[in-house]
């Protein structure tokens, strides 16, 4: 890919389906593979990557684009918090009244800065379809649509595929997160495709159930840079390593 990152999109159709979680563990795998990460939260108006990761933010996204609006913009670099020597975050705004006062023509400029500064551009979102998300999505280079065994989740996504099929796009994995809700099992994988009406490419398992994520949350860890991780979620690792391994090498071969 030369000296350009690659951006990848987490997103959903529905709330509540571990976005967040699943960035900071994809975050952390490219971690272990020595990539240099920036994790940008998009969800404007109520993201929790900072909090998740127990940084203090001095500069968010509205820093960005406040400066850039007013000619006082001078360095991308400027508004990173870093949260370890490979991880790097750009942060929504602290007060949720300032999203609604962020241009969406600003996203292609901040995506753009961020895969020329980064190996990897990992991006979460809300799951609304509003013009920033939509930006987003059509700017990235892969999409990973989280779902989860929930009849309204996958309904949402359904609708969602269908328009992506529609304008022929094809740059999306789909992953089913049974770690969310472990118990609920309304319907079988294959019903679950027959439903969405397209395949599932990956599935993290029930195992990856952790009762105490909030605590691990609470105290700024990303669950992948664990040293037990590989051991203690065998099959779960190997699952989300080869969802990143596939999505670059889709990528360094396009």
């Amino acid at each position: 890919m030369n000296n350009k990152g690659m951006a990848i999109c987490i997103t959903s159709a529905k709330g509540g389906v571990g976005k967040t979680i699943t960035t900071l563990n994809l975050a952390g795998l490219y971690e272990n593979l020595e990539k240099k990460v920036l994790i940008i939260d998009f969800d404007l108006a109520s993201g929790g990557i900072s909090v998740a990761l127990n940084i203090n933010v001095n500069k968010s996204i509205y820093n960005f684009v406040d400066d850039y609006n007013n000619n006082r913009y001078k360095e991308f670099k400027d508004y990173i918090t870093k949260y370890d020597e490979y991880i790097d975050v750009l942060a929504s705004p602290k007060d949720p009244r300032q999203a609604n006062k962020i241009d969406p023509k600003y996203i292609e400029l901040i995506i753009d800065k961020a895969v020329y500064n980064y190996d990897i551009v990992l991006i979460d979102t809300s799951h609304i379809l509003n013009e920033i998300n939509i930006s987003v999505m059509d700017l990235v280079d892969k999409l990973i649509f989280l779902v989860t065994n929930d009849p309204l989740d996958l309904k949402n996504l359904r609708s969602e595929i269908s328009i992506l099929k529609d304008i022929n796009y094809n740059n999306y994995k789909i992953v089913l997160n049974e770690s969310v809700a472990p118990f609920k099992k309304y319907f079988s994988l294959y019903d679950i495709k027959n439903i969405i009406n397209t395949n599932v490419d990956y599935v993290i398992s029930s195992d990856f159930y952790i009762k105490n994520i909030d605590g691990i949350i609470m105290n700024g860890k990303i669950i992948t840079l664990d040293e037990k991780m590989p051991t203690l979620f065998s099959k779960d690792y190997t699952t989300l390593m080869q969802l990143i391994s596939e999505m670059y090498n889709e990528e360094a071969n396009s």
